[in-house]
């Protein structure tokens, strides 16, 4: 059964902290079940923030880095190396301070990979590594945490509001015409991001507000995306106070 709980932070500062406190007890819980974990990465400044706690926080050892495969939830369609990309920003501020094994790094295709400039096929590639990667008959891997920024328009990876990537059923989409630059982009899908055992959908500031509103106030998925993902087990959002502020007082209950 799909749980939903909020919890709000003080400073964009502490809800990094908090987040990275709470990754390496997930992972590490999952190890003690599995002896492995999955987790989708998400870009972004809070991502960077969290990424630094992440490596700086002394729960980091009850990790074994070397068992935990790394996936993203979306990525930006450039060159291998384009500091726009997620994987780049991931790699810096996270993968190279960690004792991660590179072959459970498994970043989406760029554009001038051996897919080409074309999105799609870019998308197809990933669906097949996810396939791959699967057990049995799945289509996807154990996800044990899918983490999510929330734009400012209530999109979550690059699930924009009104884009064809609302009405996908398929796992992984190419997009494009994206509303923020740049254009084409790689996507999971609601499908995807709702396989995961725990979804995380993290905000900080004040212009995230509206947003998180919107999507906890009975928004449909195709308004507002954020509204539309959902983890198998647990949906948490993460929140500073000033992306919170704008919540209607009866989910005052949900917060922890």
């Amino acid at each position: 059964m799909n749980t939903t709980s909020i919890v709000v932070h003080p400073t964009p500062e502490v809800l990094a902290e908090a987040v990275a406190a709470r990754l390496a007890t997930r992972i590490a819980d999952a190890q003690a079940v599995r002896g492995q974990a999955g987790v989708v990465l998400t870009g972004g400044r809070i991502a960077a923030k969290f990424h630094a706690a992440l490596c700086e926080s002394p729960l980091r050892q009850a990790v074994d880095w070397s068992a935990v495969d790394f996936w993203w939830g979306d990525e930006r369609f450039l060159p291998d190396g384009h500091p726009d990309r997620n994987e780049t920003q991931a790699r810096e501020s996270l993968l190279s301070r960690l004792p991660v094994d590179p072959d459970r790094i498994h970043p989406m295709p760029t554009s001038d990979g051996i897919g080409g400039d074309d999105p799609e096929t870019a998308a197809a590639m990933y669906t097949q590594r996810l396939a791959e990667s699967a057990r049995g008959d799945a289509a996807l891997p154990r996800f044990d945490v899918v983490m999510l920024g929330v734009g400012e328009d209530a999109h979550v990876a690059s699930v924009f509001p009104g884009q064809p990537a609302v009405y996908e059923e398929r796992a992984v989409v190419g997009v494009r015409g994206a509303p923020k630059p740049p254009p084409k982009r790689i996507t999971l899908t609601y499908p995807a991001i709702n396989s995961g055992d725990e979804v995380w959908l993290i905000a900080s500031g004040s212009s995230k507000a509206d947003a998180v509103a919107l999507a906890m106030s009975g928004a449909g998925p195709k308004q507002a995306p954020a509204a539309g993902v959902g983890g198998v087990s647990h949906t948490r959002w993460l929140l500073d106070r000033a992306a919170a502020a704008a919540l209607p007082q009866r989910f005052h209950s949900l917060r922890r």
